[in-house]
């Protein structure tokens, strides 16, 4: 074999491994791109499923904000019924107040005359001492030294006991109220009883008395009102 032939050879060599190393690179080229593209892909699904639950997260948090600002409305809605409904029977327990004054008016002299006999009476029946303390306004004095011996006389044939000793103190109750006294305290009438060393009492007044059946119709003025009875 001459020169010829063997550089012949070695040059078809050259052009094979080059063939091989050119098919190899290209082979290596098209799997590096493959890789890429998966990899590439699996990134780009990644941030999509880290942007679909930023914003489920986001979304909830908006739902979460919805649902406590409409709970907020609501019981701020309910806060404003429930204030309207107190200040409407509260005007109704003060106008009931204001009826109380026509009790002791001068023009219904003999028919508070005649509940303060009656109170007096009822508070000895509570108490049942021998001695009493009886408070009164200093307004409604003569009235109750007026009807005393009448109510002393009841209660003794009620309850089947002597007849009591009942001193009128000279701490009198507050006086009606007024624009003088608006502010301050007050009383509509009636009496207050206590045992003489005080530890016993008896509050029959009438802002006791209307306190006392206000509390119980409670219910039953609620349920007039606004149809149905408040817990």
């Amino acid at each position: 074999m001459n020169d010829a032939d063997v550089s012949k050879q070695i040059q078809q060599m050259v052009r094979f491994i080059r063939q091989e190393a050119e098919e190899k690179a290209n082979e290596i080229s098209v799997s590096a791109e493959e890789e890429f593209n998966i990899e590439k892909l699996q990134l780009v699904e990644l941030e999509k499923k880290k942007i679909r639950q930023e914003y489920e997260r986001k979304e909830k948090q908006v739902d979460v904000r919805k649902k406590i600002e409409y709970s907020m409305q609501l019981n701020a809605s309910r806060i404003k019924v429930l204030q309207a409904q107190d200040d409407l029977v509260n005007s109704m327990k003060e106008a009931a107040s204001k009826e109380l004054l026509n009790v002791s008016h001068h023009q219904n002299h003999h028919i508070y005359k005649k509940l303060l006999q009656d109170l007096i009476v009822q508070s000895l029946l509570r108490l049942k001492e021998p001695c009493v303390l009886l408070r009164c306004r200093e307004d409604d004095v003569s009235l109750v030294e007026g009807v005393l011996d009448a109510a002393k006389e009841e209660y003794a044939e009620k309850a089947q006991v002597h007849s009591p000793e009942v001193i009128i103190d000279q701490i009198y109750l507050p006086s009606a109220p007024s624009h003088h006294n608006a502010h301050g305290s007050s009383c509509y009438g009636g009496v207050v009883l206590a045992s003489r060393d005080g530890k016993i009492v008896c509050e029959n007044t009438l802002d006791a008395r209307l306190e006392v059946v206000f509390r119980k119709k409670l219910p039953e003025i609620r349920k007039c009102l606004f149809g149905q009875v408040a817990a």
